[in-house]
């Protein structure tokens, strides 16, 4: 008689192998990638590179309506300018850069430490966008400008914030009046005296300082001039040159040094405690 059950045959090698490699690839990816899409970014490139997520994004803003990026002191870009009149038209203005380049391409993408580009500003006033170390600012746009006669440099990153060490702009200002003058004879029996290189002009009124206080590089052995008028009576005084002059109320002082001292130095108020601008010395 013949056994009706049916045999059970045994599964095929093949069958049974792509079975547990199929199983076996959903396990380990669901373990790896947590069932998330994964992001990937350029080979070399870190995470923070890609994201543009260097430093620390603050509050506060520049005076213009950008957000400081503020990173370390060590190793921060930095920046000096200078200005001569130009024999046709204007000034040729040259910015000097460190730890810093000028990265046009890559306007609007991601903050990377040490790229972006830089702005002008005409006694606080916006002026000129800058992707080079030379411009040409022509007399006209001075003008238009309202006249004026303190240039200032502002470093910004790719995505617009102005990068700041100690809730501080990265910037230097110069004088075009400085620039412009041209040198007279002394007076007989007079001493020449001796011009400014850098001039610095801030007004404190109802507690808020213009320009926003930020940070001027300035070399050794360069004079420096501080004009500054506040509308009430205080204290101006200079860290680390205890330089200190009365600030009536109302009046513009002058306080003119030599800054024969290297290190970072604070520029601030008595009375009021309010920090006006730092000055780094090289």
């Amino acid at each position: 008689m013949k056994d009706s059950r049916r045999r059970l045959l045994p599964a095929r090698p093949g069958v049974a192998a792509v079975t547990v490699l199929t199983a076996g690839a959903l396990v380990f990816g669901a373990s790896a990638c947590g069932g998330r899409a994964t992001t990937h970014h350029k080979p070399g490139t870190s995470h923070e590179q890609a994201s543009g997520s260097v430093g620390r994004l603050l509050a506060a803003d520049d005076g213009s309506g950008h957000r400081l990026r503020q990173v370390d002191a060590k190793g921060a870009p930095a920046v000096t300018v200078g200005v001569r009149p130009d024999s046709e038209d204007g000034w040729n203005v040259h910015l000097s850069v460190r730890n810093f380049r000028f990265t046009p391409d890559s306007v609007g993408g991601a903050a990377l430490l040490g790229r972006g580009h830089a702005r002008l500003f005409l006694d606080g006033h916006p002026l000129a966008r800058v992707y080079g170390s030379w411009y040409h600012l022509p007399d006209y746009l001075v003008r238009s400008a309202g006249g004026g006669a303190r240039l200032t440099a502002r470093l910004y990153a790719d995505d617009h914030t102005a990068w700041a060490v100690n809730s501080a702009p990265i910037q230097a200002t110069t004088s075009l009046t400085t620039a412009s003058a041209q040198p007279t004879a002394p007076a007989p029996h007079q001493p020449e005296t001796p011009r400014p290189d850098t001039t610095l002009e801030i007004v404190v009124s109802h507690g808020k300082v213009s320009p926003a206080p930020g940070r001027t590089e300035i070399k050794k052995g360069r004079i420096i001039e501080l004009r500054v008028r506040s509308d009430h009576a205080d204290t101006l005084h200079v860290h680390g040159y205890d330089k200190e002059a009365r600030l009536p109320a109302g009046k513009t002082v002058t306080l003119t040094f030599t800054a024969d001292r290297t290190g970072l130095f604070e520029v601030e108020t008595h009375e009021s405690d309010l920090l006006l601008t730092q000055l780094v010395v090289r």
